[in-house]
């Protein structure tokens, strides 16, 4: 079976003809085009993430002989855990060919374009989610290639288990398109994608709002299990994925925090805000008119609080915001 993902080569190359569109649009100076080149440079950074990751799978920082240790100490440590065994969800859908078949292209061909979806949805409706969205995918599939630097065979490559290479068996491997061995099929550990479907669900669930958003946890869901049915990854590839996104969250709020504490600090240092009250320095740190503000510009501002008075600061009474400031 042909592979229907593009190879690391013709990823790079793509991602290097979207960058220079968007800096040829950007010369133009005009705002459509420039609004055009935002999208395309934002393109070019995720197709050139998956350039990276195909061209990381290409070589490992240690040779193959030690793979299929690794992998038989992954199947032993599940067994220790007492985690479901691969081996018996496969045989559930072994004597169903069609099944197995539609996952081996689940597998195959489907994480990317949904990713790249979503991204596309974010970017065009959500576009401050997409920045940190954007931010996650970056520094999640980062740390995967770090750790798939160490080659761990795949269970189908495992002898004694039971389980079935499902690809190779209805002739839709895409490493019977390559002569010779694939390093790229010893890097099972972790599972990138089971951890793009988990981002894809939480993206869907942060930036929806219909109740039926939630239906988006059954996509990671699926994944899970066209991984672990085919006998490409282990159910602890996914459950690392999951840990190590869980990881570049955790860090992002960090981040998040440190910065927010040092423009606060800065802000009051240079403003003299420190007499001001703690939400109106939020206020003072967010930008001058939110893209959701849809006020006229007459329309009077409440300025009440919790004390029982309430008031109201009319146009002419409000200083003037950047944005309202002729330029």
């Amino acid at each position: 079976m042909a592979n229907h993902e593009l190879s690391w080569t013709q990823a790079a190359v793509l991602a290097a003809g979207l960058i220079t569109v968007s800096v040829a649009l950007r010369l133009a100076r005009r705002s459509r085009l420039t609004a055009i080149a935002v999208f395309l440079q934002e393109s070019s950074l995720v197709v050139g993430l998956f350039a990276l990751w195909q061209f990381a799978g290409s070589f490992s920082v240690m040779g193959p002989g030690g793979a299929l240790a690794r992998g038989r100490w992954i199947w032993h440590l599940e067994r220790t855990l007492h985690l479901p065994s691969e081996t018996a969800l496969q045989r559930l859908f072994l004597p169903h060919p069609l099944l197995v078949q539609v996952l081996n292209l689940y597998y195959d061909v489907l994480h990317f374009p949904v990713l790249i979806g979503c991204l596309i949805w974010l970017f065009i409706w959500h576009r401050d989610l997409y920045i940190r969205r954007r931010t996650t995918l970056a520094l999640f599939t980062g740390a995967c290639l770090l750790v798939q630097l160490i080659p761990v065979a795949p269970p189908r490559m495992l002898s004694g288990t039971g389980m079935v290479d499902t690809a190779v068996v209805y002739h839709q491997s895409v490493y019977q398109s390559t002569a010779g061995f694939d390093p790229d099929q010893l890097s099972a550990m972790p599972s990138v994608h089971v951890g793009w479907a988990l981002l894809v669900a939480i993206m869907i669930i942060s930036g929806a709002r219909s109740r039926w958003r939630w239906l988006a946890l059954l996509y990671p869901a699926a994944t899970t299990l066209a991984v672990v049915v085919t006998a490409n990854h282990y159910w602890m590839d996914g459950i690392v994925a999951a840990l190590i996104l869980a990881l570049v969250f955790a860090l992002q709020a960090g981040l998040a925090r440190l910065w927010a504490r040092y423009a606060a600090a800065r802000l009051t240092a240079t403003t003299g805000l420190a007499r001001l009250p703690t939400n109106v320095i939020r206020l003072r740190l967010l930008p001058d008119r939110l893209t959701w503000d849809h006020r006229g510009t007459n329309d009077p501002i409440n300025a009440g609080g919790n004390n029982g008075r309430s008031g109201a600061i009319r146009q002419h009474d409000r200083a003037p915001a950047r944005c309202d400031r002729a330029p």
